[in-house]
């Protein structure tokens, strides 16, 4: 997946902070909505614009689990691996889920509408097995309905 990145609109969310250094987290957090992930040209500019060290950029960048350097799909799927969704089966989730979508964890669909991740807490004890799919939050999910959800979130993935 290669990503075009538009100077103007990485110099526009950086206008959000009035080019503030400390707003460095803040501005790799928008561009992470705007590009699904944060491509290396982006990174530059924003270095360049913020007059942070590039290697200070890519130190935010990797210390939070939020940031992507890879192309991340249009819904972002993640299992919980926690203790208590381990317990009532969340190892099962994520075995059904390689298997239907086709990738193994920490990959997108050839077609950019998932990626698949394991997160170790998504902090839904109580409605444990839970995985969270593009923000929103499957609670007491089973192998069984995990077809017909990716089915749901594909045929809205068709609209951009």
């Amino acid at each position: 997946m290669n990503t075009v990145v538009d100077r103007g609109k990485i110099k526009e969310i950086i206008g959000r902070y009035d080019g503030e250094k400390s707003a460095a987290v803040a501005v790799l957090q928008d561009l992470q909505e705007e590009f699904r992930y944060l491509p290396k040209e982006a990174l530059a500019i924003v270095s360049d614009e913020l007059k942070v060290p590039l290697s200070r950029i890519y130190e935010i960048a990797t210390f939070y689990n939020a940031f992507s350097l890879k192309p991340r799909g249009k819904y972002l799927i993640e299992v919980c691996a926690g203790t208590a969704c381990h317990v009532q089966g969340g190892f099962n989730l994520m075995d059904r889920l390689e298997r239907e979508l086709n990738i193994s964890r920490g990959e997108t669909t050839e077609d950019a509408v998932f990626t698949l991740e394991e997160v170790r807490c998504l902090g839904c004890c109580s409605l444990a097995p839970v995985a969270r799919i593009g923000g929103n939050i499957h609670p007491y999910l089973t192998q069984d309905e995990i077809p017909k959800i990716l089915k749901n979130y594909r045929k809205a993935g068709v609209k951009k």
